[in-house]
């Protein structure tokens, strides 16, 4: 493993990236995201504070993997991403679970193996800088930047979910382990002062967004009643949707995910009971058990599910919805209603939301997905903002109890001005 070179962001351009074909990245940014973090975090610093180059975050093995059972997909460690505390953020912390799709198929889990989605061997140390939630400039991320903060790599293609063993077309073993990479994870944090934390979050954006909502009681359970320990999943709110054929083609995929790779171990008792295991892997159902306060922020028109849920290339979508799926300011008007459709679903699924006091919502109406990992969409002068508050303002009002009633969901695109063009696509 090269630990010689450093990715020079938290969310590195693919093409700097060995990164797995077509729909294995789903979920990850475009290369152009990375002048946009810097361009960013720019206009919020005063003219003359001079910004010191951003600090390399080691990446460290989980020890003891092999033992544990707590592999990656090709059987190589685990790892993740410490950086500590300082002042009065040491005992805090911060738990973000990485995103990156995920594999249904004997095929596509691998070929994950040949990428850092899949093996520790093709991940690097990284740099949080400009990382929305994860930075550590106070203007940009007033409440957490000075906590303990970890990013979680995601390798095991089932949001952290799976435990079982498949074998390769070669022979070679699969190892669907992320339930053990979790815990044995969290195991290990537990003992370098996770334990201590007067407060905790856990986060995770898109695939591991699924994975926040999923393990959110589990980790809350770990601390004692006096700890303030809550949830924020991002882009993780996954809809059970037919796509523009009529098909149900993304629940084939969860179906898939859920059969191969054998998550049943996180999914509610509750929900088992009446419901078939894959439906009770998407979040409408997920958080009907959740007892942790969580703050749920996505895009009612999450670019990432326009693009591979309502249009996946498996619907054959004609050159009109290949380019409205590309920039939503492209679709007609007949579109934008099937794209309201897919919004008007997401809200309804919130309903059960309104009666849960402690939890908080930031839904806008914005073309994009992921929120969190990203200073220009956290909290900048071109944030989406809801009730006059930009992401990092409401989360941390939210968090921190600041204020009640911390549920925000936007209007029909596009009456939000501050859905800017220059937002992660």
């Amino acid at each position: 493993m090269a630990l010689g070179t450093t990715e020079p962001l938290l969310l590195q351009p693919p093409e700097q990236r060995r990164r797995p074909p077509d729909w294995l990245a789903w979920g990850l940014p475009a290369a152009v995201l990375i002048l946009l973090l810097l361009s960013a975090s720019g206009p919020l610093r005063p003219p003359l504070f001079r910004v010191p180059p951003p600090e390399t975050v080691p990446l460290t093995l989980l020890a003891g993997a092999q033992e544990k059972g707590a592999v990656c997909l090709d059987g190589t460690p685990p790892g993740y991403h410490l950086q500590r505390g300082s002042g009065d953020g040491s005992n805090r912390w911060l738990i973000h679970l990485e995103g990156g799709g995920w594999c249904s198929t004997i095929k596509d889990c691998s070929n994950r193996r040949m990428y850092a989605l899949g093996s520790s061997n093709f991940m690097k140390p990284m740099r949080f800088a400009g990382a929305g939630i994860l930075g550590s400039d106070q203007l940009q991320n007033p409440d957490f930047y000075n906590w303990n903060k970890v990013f979680v790599r995601y390798c095991d293609g089932a949001s952290f979910s799976g435990d079982a063993e498949g074998r390769a077309q070669d022979g070679s073993t699969l190892h669907f382990r992320g339930l053990r990479i979790y815990q044995a994870v969290i195991d290990e944090l537990m003992e370098k002062g996770l334990a201590n934390a007067t407060q905790a979050l856990l986060t995770g954006c898109s695939a591991g967004g699924l994975a926040t909502i999923l393990h959110c009681d589990d980790f809350s359970a770990r601390f004692s009643l006096n700890v303030s320990v809550k949830c924020l999943a991002d882009a993780g709110f996954f809809l059970d949707v037919k796509d523009i054929s009529g098909k149900r083609s993304f629940w084939s995929v969860y179906d898939g995910v859920v059969h191969l790779q054998n998550v049943r171990e996180v999914l509610p008792k509750d929900c088992l009971t009446n419901k078939e295991p894959t439906e009770c892997f998407f979040p409408a159902e997920l958080i009907k058990s959740i007892r942790t306060p969580m703050f749920i922020l996505n895009s009612a028109y999450d670019s990432w599910q326009i693009r591979n849920v309502l249009v996946p290339v498996s619907s054959a979508p004609d050159k009109p919805w290949s380019s409205c799926k590309d920039n939503i300011r492209n679709c007609s008007s007949t579109q934008i209603k099937v794209l309201d459709g897919f919004r008007n679903t997401m809200v309804g699924a919130f309903k059960v939301v309104e009666y849960k006091e402690d939890w908080g919502l930031f839904i806008d109406s914005c073309f994009t997905h992921c929120q969190s990992l990203y200073g220009i969409s956290w909290n900048s002068e071109i944030s989406p903002r809801l009730g006059n508050k930009s992401i990092a303002e409401a989360a941390g009002d939210w968090y921190h109890g600041r204020s009640q009633g911390e549920k925000e969901i936007d209007c029909e695109y596009p009456c939000n001005p501050t859905c800017s063009g220059q937002l992660p696509p």
